[in-house]
């Protein structure tokens, strides 16, 4: 492809579309939002309002038709794997928000066909470029934790509806998506997963408990809450040496995107943590304040246009998301019998 603008479609325009998708594909260097597949007035309206001038369609084929270089699914989790394999079959690269498929086998099929059909294909996580995460990582390339041993990671908040909506597929494959893909990206593949859930219905869960053994010998301790009154830090990861953590409860690039900032309208500041969510390095009786690595959500859709013309890998590997998928089918066996699961690798 030339240097021109990537031209994007959207299907969907729910909170994930309106929120995490529309306004980070407009404001991305190299990309152009140019088409919105939604049939609901309300969320016609709304794309009308924030992104004037940007075709509405009934239909993906509707949307295919009008012409678009790639096109990100955000529709119902229990649609992705149908509405992204068709998008493949056209030969369209698609990114698909999470959870990226409801099972292993459904994940794992999506990637073989992408792989069949020469299309690139990428899973939305992301939560790799949340400035807490980030900071976690310069300071495991840097070895300030000495030998890491555990690794704590909460998705925990306050939610205005007692119940998860349904459309995430249940709060395991939704918060643990993101949770669950963080401590791969950090400390790789998991041998054993051992999990607690509470379920308000079959497969909707308000609270969740994972554990993972890493074949590093890591030990994770993933939770989610969608309705918690204290939550647990975002983050503690301790080390032989020292022990990090972060006590507020989520990157702000998402109550900036909701208060309608985007990287657009911020700039350099976008991304950049107020000092009272920055982390504290402990060491034993000492500690100090870590300043946070700036987030960087505003990177994905760059590098993905950036594939799409050739010139760079997808941000996220697609097998990444069957790894991820792989462990949450494992939790929730593990959920359903009470016992730790071996899980397969790939």
């Amino acid at each position: 492809m030339s240097d021109a603008a990537v031209r994007f479609g959207l299907v969907g325009y729910g909170f994930g579309g309106r929120y995490f998708h529309a306004p980070m594909i407009a404001g991305a260097p190299g990309c152009e939002l140019v088409g919105v597949v939604t049939r609901s007035p309300e969320r016609r309206a709304e794309v009308a309002e924030e992104h004037p001038g940007v075709a509405l369609h009934d239909t993906v084929d509707d949307l295919l038709a009008a012409g678009v270089d790639a096109v990100t699914v955000c529709t119902p989790a229990a649609t992705h794997t149908a509405v992204t394999d068709q998008l493949l079959r056209r030969g369209v690269p698609v990114v698909c928000d999470k959870p990226f498929a409801l099972d292993a086998e459904a994940a794992r099929s999506t990637v073989e066909l992408a792989e069949r059909e020469g299309v690139l294909l990428s899973p939305y996580q992301n939560r790799r470029w949340d400035s807490d995460l980030l900071t976690v990582r310069r300071l495991l390339d840097a070895g300030s934790l000495g030998e890491v041993r555990r690794f704590e990671s909460a998705f925990e908040r306050w939610a205005s509806d007692p119940v998860p909506p349904a459309a995430g597929g249940g709060l395991l494959r939704d918060f643990g998506s993101h949770l669950v893909d963080q401590a791969l990206h950090l400390f790789g593949p998991v041998e054993r997963v051992y999990a607690e859930t509470h379920e308000i219905e079959p497969e909707v869960e308000d609270d969740v408990l994972v554990l993972l053994q890493h074949a590093s010998g890591m030990r994770s301790q993933l939770s989610g809450a969608w309705r918690q009154s204290s939550p647990r830090p975002r983050f503690r990861v301790s080390g032989d040496e020292a022990t990090f953590v972060v006590t507020s409860p989520m990157d702000g690039q998402e109550e900036a995107l909701i208060a309608g900032r985007t990287p657009s309208s911020e700039g350099d500041d976008w991304g950049q943590e107020v000092e009272a969510a920055w982390g504290t390095l402990h060491r034993g009786v000492e500690s100090e304040v870590v300043p946070s690595e700036r987030g960087r959500w505003d990177q994905f859709y760059e590098q993905f246009a950036a594939a799409v013309r050739g010139t760079s890998p997808v941000p996220v590997d697609p097998w990444d998301a069957v790894a991820t998928a792989t462990v949450l089918d494992a939790a929730r066996r593990s959920a359903a019998t009470g016992t730790t699961v071996d899980v397969p690798s790939r």
